[in-house]
């Protein structure tokens, strides 16, 4: 049974900083390019970044700068480092895996806020 289980999301003020973590099973998971995407309220799901099997990043471009994804195979665990982050980042952020197949985590949510 394939599992993506998000942790890391809760409340930071505008400028901080989270660090979530998508901890995945039941896939070969250093062979799987790895996403993150994030959903608020009343919007479509948007890309956020993606991490080949290879290591090479993309990031959507409102992301660029601020947030870094980064995976470790022998945890079998994708981060997303955020940081700078604003009222507009908030949202449910989603662990997503890709290959032959798309697998989706639950979510984990942020909120920026003061």
């Amino acid at each position: 049974q394939v599992q993506l289980v998000e942790s890391g999301g809760g409340l930071v003020q505008p400028g901080g900083s989270l660090r979530l973590s998508c901890a995945a099973s039941g896939i070969p998971f250093s062979i799987y390019a790895m996403g993150w995407y994030r959903q608020a309220p009343g919007k479509q799901r948007e890309l956020v970044a993606t991490i080949s099997s290879n290591g090479i990043t993309n990031y959507a471009a409102s992301m660029k700068g601020r947030f870094t994804i980064s995976r470790d195979n022998a945890k079998s665990t994708v981060y997303l480092q955020m940081n700078s982050l604003k009222p507009e980042d908030t949202a449910v952020y989603y662990c997503n895996a890709d290959r032959w197949t798309t697998y989706w985590g639950q979510g984990t949510q942020v909120t920026v806020s003061s």
